[in-house]
């Protein structure tokens, strides 16, 4: 009696996205194909175009950075367990594809996880999410703390700097509330990328290895981290303290629906569809989108355009007043007022 009594009050919605939670493998290692398959011959037609043309080869990189931008969704859903079936194959597929995308499997995921359980949360910002104080945290710095927070929220350092200098640097290293298995494992992934740099530049030479690895990573990243800011950085988003936090609540309005272009849409893995991922992190990326779909409870969710989703770059703060990010010019209008 008791568990029937469970399993009717089960929300309706838990009910509806776990028909999505199944990975298929067909399709997983079809997303892996087409997606890891071209990034390697996109890389060998570059090093083949630096006979021909720089321009070509960075037209290339272009292209390039898309697909990597693709094998990144594949990492990220490996590691959430949702591309396949069987954790093996999960952190096997996982660790491989985080090599080419210069990413420590076992540390990004721990980090990601924490955003997973505190979106929107504010009382546990730090890890896995984009630096955002509030009104008042910002008012009580001193110049040089303001001087450096209006720096790293500045959109050509934030969007155009810091992706690059995370993905080729920061992620070199461990972290202090890491355990000595996970500083081991970026150890380990530091160690392959070492070795997979050094017989890229055997066979191609290191100013060609540059050339062609360094506008692929700066590209993919930046609009990996552009993707990532959008999701969770927007005008009607919804953040909470502890008390007040709740887990639908949150994924539906903490986190955002970002109408992509088509091509554009299957170059990101449907992670626009971010809303359903923060729902239920255990639907694989193909599966986002149909789930959005054929689903009312989604049908109010407000979405960010293509073209809207550049106003959310001049957000910098939380108002806990209003309940909402604000600019540093709509800060200095109300302070005046």
């Amino acid at each position: 009696m008791e568990t029937e009594d469970k399993k009717t009050a089960r929300p309706e919605w838990i009910g509806i996205i776990s028909k999505y939670n199944k990975p298929d493998h067909l399709r997983s290692w079809w997303q892996v194909i087409n997606s890891v398959g071209p990034y390697l011959l996109l890389w060998y037609l570059m090093v083949r175009s630096l006979e021909v043309s720089y321009w070509l080869t960075l037209a290339l990189a272009v292209l390039a950075a898309g697909f990597l931008v693709r094998t990144f969704i594949i990492f990220h859903d490996c590691g959430h367990g949702s591309f396949f079936r069987t954790k093996r194959l999960n952190t096997i597929v996982g660790i491989f594809t985080g090599l080419l995308v210069f990413t420590p499997y076992h540390r990004w995921h721990r980090d990601h996880h924490i955003h997973h359980q505190t979106v929107g949360n504010l009382d546990k910002r730090g890890i896995g999410d984009v630096k955002t104080l509030t009104v008042t945290e910002y008012e009580n710095l001193s110049k040089w703390q303001r001087f450096v927070y209006r720096l790293y929220r500045h959109p050509l350092f934030l969007i155009g700097v810091a992706p690059i200098l995370l993905f080729v640097v920061l992620f070199r290293f461990t972290k202090s509330y890491m355990t000595t298995r996970e500083k081991m494992y970026v150890h380990l992934t530091n160690l392959a990328l070492a070795v997979m740099i050094a017989l890229a530049v055997w066979a191609i030479g290191w100013k060609a290895y540059l050339m062609i690895q360094l506008p692929v990573l700066y590209v993919a990243t930046v609009h990996g981290v552009w993707l990532f800011y959008v999701q969770h950085q927007f005008r009607h988003v919804i953040w909470t303290d502890s008390g007040n936090w709740d887990y639908k609540t949150m994924a539906l309005n903490g986190s955002s629906l970002f109408r992509l272009p088509g091509l554009l849409n299957w170059f990101t893995g449907n992670i626009g569809y971010h809303h359903i991922h923060h729902l239920s992190p255990a639907i694989p990326n193909y599966n986002l989108k149909r789930c959005h779909q054929e689903n009312e409870l989604f049908r109010e969710v407000k979405p960010i355009t293509f073209m809207s989703a550049f106003d959310t770059l001049m957000l910098r703060l939380w108002d806990e007043k209003r309940e909402r990010l604000i600019s540093f010019r709509e800060r200095y209008r109300v302070a005046r007022n």
